[in-house]
């Protein structure tokens, strides 16, 4: 099946999927790039590694500064990867993760994003996912490379690796919320005892 064609020029369906995944990945990926430098380095308005970090202790993400870390080098880093279509996989499934992550502090708030919701951090998530199992296309440094860092298995190993790290940290918020909601203080040191 061919599409209208400029003359001398013949666009198949195989060259427009490649096309609209570049574009996805160039936007989708730019977007949670400039999202990670602005928690890392401040940029774009953003508070950097310690006015994020504080914010990230307030919301139960703790420790904040090393938590405001992860989740800048998860949007930074797989962002730019995503955009440059390499390791698409891991950087998708790490994307992902980041926004699993952002959609737990959302979600009391609702759905939609002038709420206060989730809806921004479940649609970034959702295209980086999607961006994952895809693929990245021809037009990727993926396929320039041969694939060597985008293999079919390391779809569900980097996805099982994300989902249980997201799943701990999300949950061990979570507790930290419930802790605080009840006024109990966290422990500043173990407690063990020797009998």
């Amino acid at each position: 099946m061919s599409f209208p064609s400029f003359p001398g020029v013949i666009v198949t369906s195989y060259d427009r999927r490649d096309l609209g995944l570049l574009l996805l990945r160039l936007g989708t990926g730019g977007v949670l790039a400039a999202h990670g430098a602005q928690k890392l380095f401040g940029w774009f308005g953003g508070h950097g590694l310690e006015g994020t970090g504080q914010w990230f202790e307030s919301v139960g993400y703790a420790p904040g500064k090393e938590s405001a870390l992860a989740a800048g080098m998860s949007e930074a880093g797989g962002g730019t990867l995503l955009a440059l279509g390499l390791a698409t996989p891991a950087a998708g499934a790490a994307a992902a993760g980041a926004m699993a992550g952002a959609a737990a502090v959302h979600a009391p708030n609702g759905f939609f994003n002038q709420g206060g919701g989730y809806e921004y951090a479940a649609a970034l998530g959702l295209t980086a996912a999607g961006l994952a199992v895809t693929g990245p296309g021809r037009l990727s440094l993926d396929h320039a490379l041969g694939h060597a860092v985008d293999r079919n298995w390391m779809v569900p190993a980097a996805f099982a690796a994300t989902g249980l790290v997201t799943a701990l940290v999300v949950g061990a918020r979570a507790q930290r919320l419930r802790k605080r909601e009840n006024g109990e203080q966290e422990a500043l040191f173990e407690e063990t005892f020797d009998e």
